[in-house]
């Protein structure tokens, strides 16, 4: 059996360069949370790893005048504990602080968590709803693109030979912002998510919704971005009208599967609960900002 080889670059351009010799048989270890035990189990054998904490772009946070980049290579728990952008976007933090237990948050990040490509993955819907943005490195140079255009399938991204999610950008909060994330398990922690719901929102002097965003994971193939959900809390008070149109948006987009952990009608219904209990939940939060 062929050894796996194992590089610790500390450039983005070393990384890319390795993977891109690698012709598609090379995978990147940022916390190893996912790739560990899909090895171990015997679903992937790469021929070589490629281990990104040593660059520094990939494990820093940074506030710009624009928002945050967030080194994709960030963990959960160094999330946690960055005030800042805990309190511009408490629901992104808190979403990728669902991810597993105290050991796992130590490990596991947002890069990881995304190109997985998992449509249960938790801190997917609320950068969606967030308007994250990828900046991706690869061979022909660097690009961006928004996150809801790189998860294509279970297991499968956008992303080409030799590219990588090297951070993600956030935007700043206008006034009277708010975002925030809800999913729901079938025990009390450490569990898949049977739905998960992103709202982000903003309200204007007078409690009047301006802008927003609505983001479904575990109910499709890929994590959707609801423009239909977005639509019915834009010129609302977020009122129970708004929050019922939104919740019947929120079950129209979906495109579940049965599965132990619920079924097509059950993970419907769930969605449009969810979408609008993180409405609100954002809706307070922008009151208060």
């Amino acid at each position: 059996m062929t050894a796996i080889q194992f590089e610790t670059p500390t450039s983005v351009d070393d990384a890319v360069a390795a993977l891109a010799k690698a012709n598609g048989n090379g995978r990147v270890l940022a916390g190893g949370t996912d790739l560990l035990v899909q090895m171990r189990a015997g679903m992937v054998r790469p021929g070589l790893v490629v281990d990104v904490k040593g660059i520094s772009e990939m494990v820093s946070i940074e506030k710009t005048g624009d928002g945050f980049v967030v080194g994709a290579s960030v963990s959960g728990a160094e999330l946690g504990e960055h005030d800042e952008l805990k309190a511009a976007w408490p629901g992104v933090v808190e979403a990728m602080e669902l991810v597993g237990s105290t050991q796992i948050q130590g490990r596991a990040s947002l890069g990881g968590n995304l190109c997985n490509g998992s449509p249960a993955a938790d801190s997917v819907p609320a950068m969606i709803a967030a308007g994250g943005v990828c900046l991706i490195a690869g061979p022909n140079g660097r690009r961006e693109a928004p996150v809801e255009d790189i998860v294509t399938g279970p297991g499968k991204t956008s992303l080409a030979n030799g590219e990588i999610v090297v951070a993600f950008r956030f935007p700043n909060r206008p006034a009277h912002s708010g975002d925030a994330y809800l999913r729901f398990i079938p025990r009390t922690e450490m569990d898949i998510a049977v739905v998960g719901a992103g709202v982000s929102l903003t309200l204007d002097d007078g409690g009047t919704c301006t802008d927003a965003r609505v983001s479904l994971g575990a109910v499709a193939p890929t994590p959707l971005l609801v423009a239909d959900g977005a639509k019915a809390l834009i010129g609302s008070k977020i009122d129970d009208g708004a929050l019922e149109k939104l919740a019947a948006a929120a079950s129209a987009a979906c495109n579940p599967i049965d599965d132990k952990r619920g079924t097509i009608e059950y993970r419907t219904q769930v969605a449009g609960v969810l979408a609008r209990r993180a409405a609100q939940i954002a809706a307070d939060r922008a009151r208060s900002n």
